[in-house]
């Protein structure tokens, strides 16, 4: 497991609006593409060093393909990466103010402090 690994993939596919409905649309598609032809790029690992850690786990490909964010909070990806992707992935599909938010909280209520560690 990377929380690393995860947390990367967080932030660079929030960061282009065009990644963000990409994995909308096609979560499986966009994180098998990200792991097999991103994540040794962007962590500038040329191919002859790459090793398991560049790869996720089946857990962890799992709670990316089903946007299990809850799953990837327990996982130990950091909250503020979670909540900003998935904010730009869901937030339009609800007609009130915040609602979203209230659900992510709503969903994560079974936390008590301190929270996870989200030391990379």
């Amino acid at each position: 497991m990377s929380k690393y690994l995860i947390d990367k993939f967080l932030y660079t596919i929030d960061r282009d609006p065009g990644l963000v409905e990409r994995y909308r649309a096609d979560p499986a598609g966009t994180v098998t593409w990200w792991e097999a032809e991103q994540a040794g790029l962007i962590l500038n690992c040329p191919e002859p060093e790459r090793s398991t850690w560049l790869n996720f786990s089946d857990a962890e490909r799992q709670a990316l393909t089903t946007h299990d964010y809850v799953g990837l909070l327990e996982f130990g990806a950091h909250n503020f990466l979670v909540l900003t992707l998935f904010i730009a992935l869901f937030e339009r599909d609800y007609d009130e103010p915040l609602a979203f938010q209230r659900e992510f909280a709503a969903r994560l209520s079974h936390w008590t402090l301190p929270y996870p560690d989200i030391a990379t």
